[in-house]
């Protein structure tokens, strides 16, 4: 094989595993903004479970308030009826007595009814802060393998950086100039396989006779359509 060839067979395959890092590694924040988002719809969610119960618990104080002043105008009622002078005063505050209690049993009722939803959502309220729990510890544990996960790509990045620099610099100049010219137009790839008759790239079908040359590899081919440099991987099977 053409040694500026091998060359930058490496140096892309360095590139590669620079950019698929890269790659990687600008997802992360993305990544961890998503955690952030599902660990604050849980908080919102204990939040909105607490308030519910804080209004049906201020819903119920407002009930017993009123059974309250209901018990006590019934109670005032009581005690007037024995000082009644007629028939007459005697049956309208029998009627009064008879609305004061209906209205005392509506409103055990109701408070019942409060207290029996009070139970569910205070129950619910509990289950949902479980579940924050849960879902936070296993946030923090996913937060500390994308923040290791950082770290080991950074160390790859930086890795693959030095060592394709070292390489460049053992890279004759008209190779390594036209690597780094179709890279940067390129998003970095500028090194691919042929296989089959076609660039792996662009699968632009080669002519037959440069396809030939490439199995070869003794020089630097460039592909007509994507003019990326092509080269024959003999790890690969090949149909010519």
């Amino acid at each position: 094989m053409l040694p500026d060839l091998e060359q930058l067979i490496q140096l892309q395959r360095l590139t590669n595993t620079a950019i698929e890092a890269q790659r990687a590694l600008e997802a992360i924040p993305e990544r961890l903004d998503e955690l952030d988002g599902q660990l604050t719809a849980h908080v919102e969610a204990v939040t909105e479970a607490n308030d519910r119960l804080a209004q049906k618990k201020t819903e119920r104080q407002g009930v017993e308030k009123n059974l309250a002043e209901v018990q006590a105008r019934l109670s005032r009622f009581k005690d007037q009826l024995m000082s009644v002078k007629t028939n007459k005063e005697y049956t309208a505050m029998q009627h009064e007595m008879a609305t004061a209690e209906a209205d005392v049993q509506k409103l055990e009722d109701v408070i019942l009814e409060h207290m029996l939803e009070f139970d569910e959502l205070k129950t619910a309220g509990e289950t949902t802060e479980a579940t924050l729990e849960i879902n936070r510890a296993e946030i923090e544990q996913i937060r500390a393998t994308l923040e290791s996960e950082r770290t080991d790509l950074e160390r790859v990045i930086a890795k693959a950086s030095g060592e394709r620099g070292k390489l460049s610099e053992t890279i004759g100049e008209p190779a390594r100039q036209l690597f780094d010219r179709i890279a940067k137009r390129s998003a970095g790839i500028a090194v691919v396989p042929a296989h089959n008759g076609h660039c792996t790239l662009c699968n632009v079908r080669l002519r037959p006779q440069v396809f030939n040359q490439i199995l070869l590899n003794t020089a630097l081919i460039q592909c007509d359509s994507c003019k990326r440099i092509l080269y024959h991987d003999s790890n690969s099977a090949e149909n010519s």
